[in-house]
């Protein structure tokens, strides 16, 4: 009830104080247009345009700043490109005029000025006839009484009765008070739709493209320092290990006659080895996604690496079915490197892992009992996931006290 006493208010104070707002706007947008056009041809009108844009772009603030409480959300402020440096006089003044943003300002003034009127005529009218009609019975006695007052019931043929005039009109009230919300939020949203799309869409846009390049940057950064870590543990691993190998078995053919025992211990040696460079492709071959998750998906990809953790892990997977793969292996990744760092650093007894979809979002929580100190900056092992989440518009949160427990929170869209 109070959320909606809120909005009704919001929405109210939107309408009714956008009045003389778009008054005012109208009023110097058509006036500072038409001068400045007219007076274009000698030179004059440059400057009356451009401080008509600026005004503009004032009075569209004044509107930015009320959409946000009406829409229930933030929004996105223009860009307003400067002058360029060096620029001359006439080319500051100008400037203005060079801004896209600023004509849809003016063009703004001028379109949502007969949707002002018409939303502000509703919200008056609405909330004229809620009160009225709800306070009737206060006053009607009086005017009932009145010699020669035809009430609306009355002319309608529901009878002269003052007691038929009070209960029609409060009725009336009532239902005005009942359809007040719907009214005034339906007029609110017309005006803020009208002021999002010409006002923020722009910058909304330009935002979106930032996000999209943000998120590119830090996918091909991901990418670079796993291929990077990849090919260093490969260096330092399995690559010197198979070099190992092939010198002993060199070495196995030259004595292969001469000294059959050794050779026999070397053969030994070198199957130990081999079994320790499988282990430890294994070992690296999680950080690329395995066939279990092409294959079957997450769940049981998520089963498999629950199962080779060292640390207990209690596996909650709330979803079925596929999800694009981009989706998938990044789900995997932060799955696959969280149970690392766990097992490496964390001296935890016992690990959670949760995935559900809440709407259109994945939620993976992993959670453990250990010491804590977990964080995602540079350097550290949780560092490569908020961009590879970033590349796919999600978004990372760890809680990680000293001391413990820690909490990873990973929010993927799929839908």
């Amino acid at each position: 009830m109070r959320s909606l006493l809120r909005r009704v208010g919001v929405d109210t104070r939107y309408l009714l104080a956008g009045f003389p707002v778009s008054i005012v706007f109208f009023s110097l947008m058509v006036t500072g247009f038409a001068a400045g056009v007219g007076t274009a041809v000698v030179w004059i009108g440059v400057p009356i345009l451009a401080t008509t844009l600026l005004a503009a772009r004032g009075l569209a603030d004044t509107e930015r700043r009320m959409l946000p409480e009406v829409l229930g959300r933030p929004l996105a402020r223009p860009r307003y490109r400067p002058a360029p440096e060096g620029a001359g006089r006439f080319r500051r003044i100008a400037n203005p005029l060079t801004n896209g943003q600023s004509w849809l300002d003016l063009l703004y003034g001028i379109v949502s000025f007969p949707i002002a009127i018409v939303t502000f005529v509703f919200a008056v009218t609405w909330w004229a006839g809620t009160i009225i009609g709800l306070t009737y019975p206060l006053y009607g006695w009086v005017l009932a009484a009145i010699p020669g007052n035809q009430g609306l019931p009355e002319l309608l043929g529901l009878g002269d009765a003052v007691w038929v005039e009070v209960a029609f009109n409060t009725g009336i009230g009532v239902l005005f008070a009942l359809t007040l919300p719907v009214v005034l939020r339906g007029c609110a949203l017309v005006r803020a739709g009208l002021g999002r799309a010409m006002l923020v869409s722009v910058a909304e846009l330009h935002e979106r493209i930032d996000d999209l390049a943000e998120g590119r940057a830090a996918a091909v950064s991901a990418e670079a320092n796993a291929l990077r870590r990849l090919e260093r543990d490969i260096h330092d691993g399995p690559q010197q290990r198979l070099v190992s190998l092939a010198m002993d078995l060199s070495r196995a053919q030259r004595q292969l006659k001469r000294d059959p025992k050794a050779v026999e211990e070397m053969l030994g040696q070198a199957i130990t080895s081999t079994r320790e460079t499988l282990d430890e492709l294994r070992a690296l071959s999680r950080g690329i996604a395995p066939p279990i998750l092409t294959d079957r998906g997450l769940a049981p990809a998520l089963a498999a690496l629950a199962g080779r953790c060292t640390i207990p892990v209690e596996l909650d997977v709330q979803v079925a079915g596929r999800f694009a793969a981009a989706i998938e292996n990044t789900v995997y990744f932060v799955v696959a490197e969280s149970l690392a760092n766990a097992a490496k650093h964390s001296h935890a007894t016992v690990c959670t892992v949760t995935l559900a979809r809440t709407g259109g979002v994945l939620m993976l929580t992993i959670g453990d009992d250990g010491v804590g100190g977990a964080h995602v900056a540079k350097g550290h092992g949780l560092s490569g996931l908020a961009d590879r989440l970033k590349a796919v518009d999600g978004e990372l949160t760890v809680d990680s006290p000293v001391g413990g427990p820690t909490v990873i929170v990973a929010e993927v869209p799929c839908g």
